[in-house]
C-alpha cells in the first residue's frame, strides 16, 4: 500500500487508516456504528498487516474509552509494526475539568488513553475539537511535555476552523512549540466545504489531511439510493446519529449517488471503493480512515487503494457533488487568476 508524508514532517503514513469507531459498541451511540470485540478486531488488524496497512485511528471518547482498549488488546505484542493515533478533548466524564484542552484535562487523557491503548507512546496525538476556554499557549506548551518525554510523537488536530489551525500555528512558531502536522478533517463527496478554506491552508502551511467519514456518514455507502428503504444496519436508522452526523441534501445526495453508479458501471468497482479512491486523488490528503464492522467490509473497503480513477471520472464526480459556496468563497473563485484552486 502507498504511504504518504504526513503534512510538512518526516513521518509516512499508508493512504488508507482503519477507524476503531465500531470497536466495543459500549454506548447506545457508538453501538449504531458496530459492536466489535477484541477477537474479531485482532482478526481485522491481521488483515490490515497483510494489505500493508497498519495505521489505526482511535479517540477516548469512542464507547467510553472501550474502543481504546478493543484496540490495545488487539495490537498487543505486535507494537512496533503498527502506528497508532488518538484524539481527546471531548466530554470524558461529569466533572468541571472533565472536558477542554487544559493541561489538566489533557494530562489525565493522555495518561489514560496510554493505559487503554496498553503502550508507552502514541504516533500522533490530536486534539479533538478546539477549546476557546483555553489559551493555546497553554495547550500546546502541555503538548510540548508530552512529546518531549517521549509518550507523543507527533502532533495534530481535528474539526478545527481555519482561524483555529493558523492561530495554533503561529503560536506554535513564536514559541518554538510542536506543530500540528495533521489536520482529522470531515471531507467527502457529499461534504466539500473542506476545499474552500482548510485546503488552501494545508497547502500553504503543510498539514496533512486524516479524512474521517468519507461515505457521508454511511450514505455513500452503495446501499442508499432514491426510492429505496435504509438498509437495516444503517446508523442513519437512529436519529442520535443522523443529528450529530454531517447535513446533506437528499437530492444532492441522489445526485451525487447516481454518478456513482455510472462511474462504477465503466469501472467494476463498488459505488463505496469510487468514493474513497475520488478522496485519495485530493490535494492534500494524506490518508482516509476506513471503519468496518466485519471482514467483508474491510476487504471492500481495502481495495480501493491500488487504482485510479481517469480524470474524466474524476470531473464527473466533482460536477456531481459541486454546491454554491458560501461568502467569502464564491467572490474568490471568481479571481481563478489569483485564486486557484488547490493543487497537489
Amino acid at each position: 500500500m502507498e504511504n504518504r508524508q504526513l503534512g510538512g514532517s518526516g513521518f509516512k503514513v499508508p493512504v488508507l487508516c482503519l477507524g476503531t469507531g465500531t470497536f466495543g459498541g459500549g454506548n447506545e451511540f457508538f453501538k449504531a456504528w458496530g459492536a466489535v470485540g477484541p477477537d474479531e478486531a485482532t482478526r481485522l488488524v491481521d488483515i490490515c498487516l497483510e494489505a500493508g496497512m497498519n495505521f489505526f485511528d482511535s479517540a477516548d471518547i469512542y464507547s467510553d474509552g472501550q474502543a481504546e482498549e478493543v484496540l490495545g488488546a488487539a495490537i498487543k505484542g505486535r507494537r512496533d509494526q503498527v502506528l497508532v493515533s488518538t484524539k481527546a478533548t471531548f466530554r470524558a466524564g461529569p466533572g468541571p475539568n472533565d472536558a477542554g484542552s487544559s493541561r489538566h484535562h489533557l494530562t489525565n487523557a493522555i495518561e489514560g488513553s496510554l493505559r487503554r491503548l496498553g503502550t508507552d507512546y502514541i504516533d500522533l496525538f490530536q486534539l479533538h475539537g478546539f477549546d476557546a476556554m483555553t489559551p493555546i499557549e497553554e495547550v500546546l506548551g502541555t503538548l510540548d511535555g508530552f512529546v518531549r518525554a517521549g509518550k507523543i510523537r507527533y502532533i495534530g488536530c481535528s474539526n478545527f476552523s481555519g482561524w483555529h489551525l493558523m492561530k495554533s500555528l503561529a503560536v506554535a512558531d513564536k514559541y518554538g512549540l510542536p506543530r500540528h502536522v495533521a489536520h482529522q478533517a470531515y471531507y467527502s463527496l457529499i461534504g466539500r466545504e473542506y476545499e474552500w478554506e482548510l485546503m488552501p491552508l494545508a497547502l500553504d502551511q503543510g498539514v496533512g489531511t486524516i479524512v474521517w467519514s468519507p461515505l457521508g456518514w454511511g450514505r455513500l455507502t452503495g446501499k442508499i439510493r432514491r426510492g429505496q428503504p435504509l438498509p437495516e444496519t444503517s446508523r442513519l436508522r437512529d436519529p442520535k446519529n443522523t443529528e450529530f452526523g454531517p447535513p446533506v441534501d437528499d437530492e444532492r445526495l441522489y445526485r451525487v449517488v447516481d454518478a456513482l453508479d455510472a462511474v462504477a458501471a465503466e469501472t467494476g468497482k463498488t459505488v463505496a471503493q469510487i468514493a474513497l479512491n475520488w478522496l485519495l486523488r485530493r490535494p492534500t490528503v494524506a490518508s482516509v480512515i476506513i471503519g468496518a464492522r466485519n471482514e467483508e467490509q474491510l476487504r471492500q473497503n481495502l481495495a480501493a487503494a491500488d487504482w485510479s480513477l481517469a480524470p474524466e471520472q474524476v470531473a464527473q464526480l466533482d460536477a456531481a457533488s459541486a454546491v454554491t459556496m458560501t461568502y467569502p468563497y464564491w467572490h474568490q473563485k471568481g479571481f481563478a487568476e489569483r485564486n486557484p484552486f488547490p493543487t497537489a
